[in-house]
């Protein structure tokens, strides 16, 4: 397993994304890690740096979400985890644009070990 993998995912997402968000995705998100201990989240994510923050934030949950499901199979399946991070990303009342998900939860479940 990857040592931080919400950064694992997040960084892999972005380079998968970038040909649809652009080149600059990628230090997005690293400005996004780097800032994401202070508690800072944005309202919506409408420019580029606020898109890598919902990268990361969704990284995270995703993270979480496929930790506790985890404990109750070992290979939550990576349609679960997607369905429960939208589940909460309704609750918080965050969009999900273009599908940002699957791509976030593709990379928590491949940086967990648990995926190609």
């Amino acid at each position: 397993m990857t040592e931080d993998p919400v950064a694992a995912a997040a960084r892999a997402a972005a380079e998968r994304l970038a040909g649809r968000h652009g080149p600059g995705l990628a230090a997005d998100v690293e400005a996004a890690l780097h800032a994401r201990g202070t508690g800072r989240r944005p309202q919506r994510y409408l420019d580029p740096v606020e898109l890598g923050s919902f990268i990361v934030s969704v990284a995270s949950l995703a993270w979480s979400v496929y930790v506790t499901l985890r404990q109750r199979t070992p290979s939550p399946p990576p349609e679960v985890v997607a369905r429960q991070v939208r589940v909460e990303l309704g609750r918080r009342g965050d969009d999900d644009p273009d599908q940002i998900t699957d791509v976030v939860v593709t990379e928590i479940v491949r940086a967990a070990g648990g995926g190609t």
